[in-house]
């Protein structure tokens, strides 16, 4: 079986917060932008796979036509054991173009696409080609977007916990913020807060000491620039608090690097952006040698969301992140909703386990 065609969509549907905002730089996002993957091939069968592209969309579709499909058209579709050589490959062959951002999302869609399809040749789920599944829920923390007022920040908190979240990730840079959630939700609910990465070392330090009483989980990404892992490093050791990063880390190297600074107790692998499942399964297989937690970022709502509950239910512990938002369409109906016990099912079909709504896609197509 051969791949015939590889064609990226660009997937926009709009989404209701509330008081929060999905802000990059000054500009608000008022959109969920999707790169969707269709890997086709001579047998029939369809691979799904996802590219990052909050921001840039067109960029990530430009990178999947220019780069990814012409090395992929043509390629005897790998069984699960030489996926990770045949993707291996492909990296070298794209190496110039750069080993982190745009290329990696575009390499990362194909190795999802890649996956899915093993999973349909041999009839079976992907949680079953990757160790088996050990769960078949897993527990979904709400991701609050922005919001900034520690008034609407808890009430958003009890909102979120009366749905049936069990724990709430905070976007926010101030101490009240973090404190009027923990009050919020009480002692016993998980609090983690992400930064994406504004402060220097000792900012970042003072503001993980005062930030104690709550008792967050983790600090995500307080320090810039991400990759300044011997910073983050102090920061974790003198801050007094456990820290999380990687969603902007790509590949296992980069991962290696982070882990064995000593920089985060908690790595956070993004399967459209590391280099699909395969880097994932990497990342997390060293995150276990080095005693690292593993706490994927995936507030997303393509294929990788998809892929990332399988890669989740093969581990005994560890949530999801999903945005809290409304939205009024879903590729996958409502198979992937936060059930009342604030649980996601694992799909147990073949591949990623679900085929994507065709009417959803050309609804929310950007031309």
């Amino acid at each position: 079986m051969k791949i015939t065609d590889v064609r990226a969509h660009h997937i926009r549907i709009p989404y209701d917060a509330g008081p929060a905002s999905f802000r990059q730089g000054a500009s608000a996002i008022s959109a969920l932008d999707m790169v969707v993957v269709e890997v086709s091939t001579d047998a029939g069968l369809t691979g799904w796979g996802d590219a990052f592209a909050y921001v840039c969309p067109k960029t990530s579709c430009t990178a999947v036509t220019e780069m990814v499909a012409p090395q992929a058209r043509g390629l005897d579709v790998p069984d699960a054991d030489g996926i990770p050589a045949a993707m291996e490959q492909i990296q070298r062959n794209l190496h110039l173009f750069g080993r982190y951002g745009i290329t990696m999302f575009a390499v990362s869609a194909l190795d999802i696409a890649l996956w899915d399809l093993a999973g349909k040749v041999k009839g079976v789920p992907l949680h079953q080609l990757i160790g088996g599944a050990k769960r078949k829920l897993i527990p979904a923390y709400a991701s609050l977007l922005r919001i900034g007022s520690p008034e609407h920040i808890a009430a958003e908190c009890g909102r979120a916990i009366k749905l049936g979240y069990s724990a709430i990730k905070l976007h926010e840079t101030t101490v009240p913020a973090v404190l009027a959630a923990r009050e919020a939700i009480g002692s016993g609910v998980p609090l983690m807060v992400d930064m994406n990465c504004p402060m220097d070392g000792p900012t970042a330090i003072r503001f993980a000491q005062d930030c104690k009483a709550a008792a967050p989980m983790f600090l995500e990404e307080p320090v810039w620039p991400p990759e300044d892992f011997a910073t983050l490093a102090e920061v974790r050791k003198q801050g007094g608090l456990d820290i999380a990063a990687g969603e902007n880390a790509c590949t296992v190297h980069q991962f290696s690097q982070m882990m064995k600074a000593g920089a985060v107790s908690h790595a956070q692998p993004s399967v459209i952006k590391v280099g699909g499942i395969t880097e994932f399964l990497r990342v997390a297989a060293l995150a276990d040698e080095i005693g690292v937690k593993v706490i994927p970022h995936s507030p997303y709502f393509g294929p990788g969301f998809l892929a990332t509950l399988h890669l989740m239910s093969i581990r005994d512990e560890g949530l999801i992140e999903v945005f809290f938002m409304t939205r009024p369409a879903c590729l996958w109906g409502g198979h992937i909703d936060v059930d009342a016990s604030g649980h996601v099912a694992v799909p147990q079909g073949a591949g990623l386990g679900y085929e994507p709504d065709r009417g959803v896609m050309e609804k929310y197509r950007v031309a």
